[in-house]
């Protein structure tokens, strides 16, 4: 394929998905192509620099067309190329299971900044709500020595994170060896019951977007598992209130709750938390200095 012509072909890819209403589609386009080329974008973008040619098949060229049929209708670009980077990870995604955001990288870090400091040496971690496992698959991997136990409760989404924790396991075989995947309620008092009392630290992306307030963008309202999303009352707030309280339990005296929660619900979740268990709460701000994790301490 000559210059010109991918230059064409990415232009009208472009104004395809611009015309669709997404706002990244000069990025989204080019990533496109190149997972239906097998390269990496950079690849792209060095060929359209240097003004040279590249190697596309009839076969790729299908693939890429149907890619941008899907991503046209607004099916999100991850479930579309099959994953999505997480901090270290390349975390498998698609039909049935939470897209991993980067405001959760931030929750990860404030865990990991916690057990840092305090020098714990293997410590206890849970991930409720697992999903695709991101968060506790990326404490096994960057903590070397904690032991995380992982719960999610729907089956389509628990297929997920098996598929998840067996790639670390082929990488990482300790810390594939340190990761526990349970299936079960995450709110449920008997779900790890044995670890009550003992757990150093819980990290956690609970449901909790309000049900008064549906998503807008299709890729979210439209594709992200509904059980994922909402939190289960209009504010949002029933989900995580329940996870707060489980999380009390598991939690020995000065152990840490780090739950992700709507921007909405900061001064909420830290009374809730003060209420039931936890003896000092503070909020945590995203990438955009929006109030957006509970940091409570037992």
């Amino acid at each position: 394929m000559g210059i010109d012509t991918l230059k064409d072909l990415l232009a009208e890819a472009t104004d395809r998905l611009w015309k669709a209403g997404i706002e990244t589609a000069r990025y989204d386009a080019r990533l496109l192509f190149a997972e239906a080329c097998g390269v990496r974008p950079r690849d792209i973008d060095k060929a359209l620099l240097m003004g040279d040619g590249f190697d596309v098949d009839d076969t790729a060229l299908a693939v890429f067309r149907s890619m941008m049929d899907r991503r046209a209708a607004r099916e999100p670009l991850q479930y579309i190329v099959g994953h999505v980077p997480f901090r270290y990870l390349d975390v498998k995604v698609g039909p049935g299971v939470f897209i991993p955001r980067q405001e959760t990288e931030v929750v990860v870090q404030a865990g990991i900044d916690w057990l840092t400091r305090e020098g714990l040496y293997a410590p206890k971690v849970v991930d409720l709500c697992a999903g695709s496992g991101a968060i506790g698959l990326s404490i096994v991997t960057e903590v070397r020595g904690a032991e995380v136990w992982a719960v999610e409760k729907y089956p389509q989404t628990l297929e997920w994170t098996k598929r998840n924790a067996k790639r670390v396991a082929d990488s990482d075989p300790a810390a594939g060896y340190n990761y526990h995947l349970q299936a079960g309620d995450a709110t449920d008092t008997t779900t790890l019951a044995a670890l009550d009392g003992s757990v150093d630290l819980v990290v956690t992306n609970p449901p909790y977007v309000p049900m008064s307030q549906p998503p807008t963008q299709p890729e979210v309202r439209d594709f992200d598992p509904q059980a994922a999303l909402y939190g289960g009352s209009a504010d949002g707030t029933l989900i995580p209130e329940r996870i707060v309280r489980r999380s009390a339990a598991l939690l020995r005296e000065g152990g840490v709750l780090v739950l992700e929660h709507d921007i909405s619900q900061a001064d909420r979740m830290l009374a809730y938390a003060l209420s039931n268990g936890f003896s000092q709460a503070r909020t945590g701000l995203d990438y955009t200095s929006r109030p957006r994790y509970l940091f409570a301490i037992k």
